[in-house]
């Protein structure tokens, strides 16, 4: 393939499925800037794949498998933990003398329903995002994590009791 082809085909990808990847790599490492990062690092190693794709998946499961592990890499590295501490530290500072800002997202409906499923396991949390925010089926969504489809099942139905447990708790204390 030509790089000029290749240009014009990773174009209408970045121009079809760069949003969508952007908001899954933000569910896994919480930042915009860095799930930005990790969507520019799947986009290069797509352009440096696209003659070995050999369509026996989706481009979309692909791309997102390559999301998924540009994600789970940074979240291993050294960086990533040096950086969270700190997050950690200042966070820990800033909730002594939380803002009128913060008082009013953590009000918003959205933003309780984002905490509890952040609350989560990452193996739960990461089936509820696939199946509900990001639409896969559970075949599409065992082949992008690379899991059985009965473990999948079993996640999702898990993952759903442990939502709605959550959900009763809040509206029950909330």
């Amino acid at each position: 393939m030509e790089d000029r082809e290749k240009e014009g085909i990773l174009e209408r990808i970045m121009i079809e499925h760069g949003s969508d990847l952007v908001r899954l790599a933000f569910s896994y490492v919480k930042d915009k800037e860095t799930a930005k990062d990790m969507v520019q690092n799947t986009f290069i190693k797509c352009y440096e794949n696209l003659d070995n794709f050999r369509f026996e998946s989706s481009i979309k499961t692909w791309l997102y498998r390559i999301t998924i592990n540009q994600c789970k890499d940074y979240l291993r590295s050294w960086h990533f933990r040096k950086v969270q501490a700190r997050s950690f530290l200042e966070s820990a500072m800033g909730s002594f003398l939380p803002s009128a800002e913060d008082k009013m997202i953590k009000n918003t409906e959205d933003e309780e329903m984002k905490s509890l499923i952040f609350s989560l396991s990452k193996n739960y949390r990461e089936v509820i995002i696939l199946y509900y925010y990001k639409s896969l089926s559970i075949n599409e969504i065992a082949e992008v994590t690379e899991l059985n489809t009965n473990t999948v099942k079993t996640r999702l139905r898990r993952a759903k009791q442990r939502l709605k447990i959550l959900i009763e708790e809040a509206n029950a204390y909330g």
